[in-house]
């Protein structure tokens, strides 16, 4: 018990420096550097050098002891910055994702709405451009059917334009006010449409029967965008470090891209996976359960699984 407790211990000591610590210290050098420079001087690394060299003139006459007191308490800073960014990176990743924007404060909840409005005319919009395209590609088709086939492939790049320019709004009619929000959103979306499904009723007894290696994924796409939104706090913080030296500015803007980028990607897995994970298991759960399942999950599986799960009573149908 005593090894595995020691190993406990080195596992978390090394995991709150790699996270916390060394990010923190690079944070504090670069404050540290733009506080010496600002915006006079931001290149003087002769104005920077002289600065370090006073700092070391005046630690070497104060004890090792007091020396030691002072690497705490930049140890202690460098981790409160990294407790701070990933406080901002829970906020920045709240905010993206936008599940309870119908709960934020009143001007916010204003805002947000104008912004699902007018994200929903331009959805609408590439939709209909996006039907237009089919229809055309349909034609096409039936014209080179008729004509008993072409030797030369039929023209997609149309069609594909336009559903790349659809998806880039929203995978389905935006319902929140962030690209990442109704990425999320639309799981439970096509599960309720396609399946009669609760995403927020099965995901809990799901999750405990999928295979280990199932939940490894999962964990790891969710690990994934919570480690970019914590980027995204970084970035924040490096705002700070630009207000006092332009080149921060600069950093601050690659690294907030940075994590933006990193963000859609691992929300686009993340949904993926879930909705993957859904798909292919829900039938071995609904067996689980009692019911008879002997191929994919269908509507009224689908409805009596949630119902069974919501109220734990055997759904019948209809006028039962």
């Amino acid at each position: 018990m005593g090894g595995l407790l020691a190993e406990l211990g080195k596992r978390i000591a090394e995991r709150w420096l790699t996270l916390l610590v060394l990010p923190g210290a690079l944070y504090l050098a670069a404050l540290a550097t733009a506080q010496t420079l600002g915006h006079a001087h931001p290149v003087d690394l002769t104005r920077l050098s002289r600065r370090l060299d006073q700092w070391a003139a005046a630690a070497q006459p104060h004890s090792s002891s007091r020396i030691a007191l002072v690497l705490l308490g930049l140890l202690l800073a460098a981790a409160a910055a990294g407790l701070a960014a990933q406080a901002l990176g829970s906020l920045a990743e709240r905010l993206a994702l936008a599940a309870d924007w119908e709960q934020w404060p009143k001007r916010a909840r204003r805002l947000a709405r104008r912004r699902v409005a007018r994200r929903r005319e331009q959805w609408l919009a590439a939709s209909e451009r996006y039907a237009r395209e089919r229809e055309e590609a349909a034609a096409a088709r039936a014209r080179a059917h008729r004509a008993g086939g072409s030797a030369q492939p039929l023209p997609t790049d149309g069609l594909g334009t336009a559903y790349a320019a659809l998806v880039r709004i929203a995978p389905e009619l935006p319902e929140r006010p962030t690209w990442m929000g109704d990425r999320l959103a639309v799981v439970a979306t096509r599960l309720d449409r396609d399946l009669d499904l609760d995403l927020a009723t099965v995901w809990p007894h799901l999750w405990l029967s999928v295979p280990d290696a199932t939940r490894t994924e999962v964990t790891a796409a969710r690990g994934d965008l919570t480690r970019a939104a914590s980027l995204a706090g970084w970035g924040l913080l490096y705002g700070a470090v630009g207000a006092l030296w332009w080149p921060g500015a600069l950093l601050a803007a690659a690294i907030t891209a940075t994590a933006w980028r990193r963000a859609r990607a691992a929300t686009d897995a993340y949904a993926t996976l879930v909705e993957a994970v859904c798909r292919l298991h829900t039938a071995a759960l609904a067996r689980e359960l009692g019911l008879e399942v002997s191929g994919p999950v269908t509507r009224p599986v689908g409805a009596e699984l949630t119902r069974l799960l919501q109220t734990g009573q055997r759904y019948e149908g209809p006028g039962h």
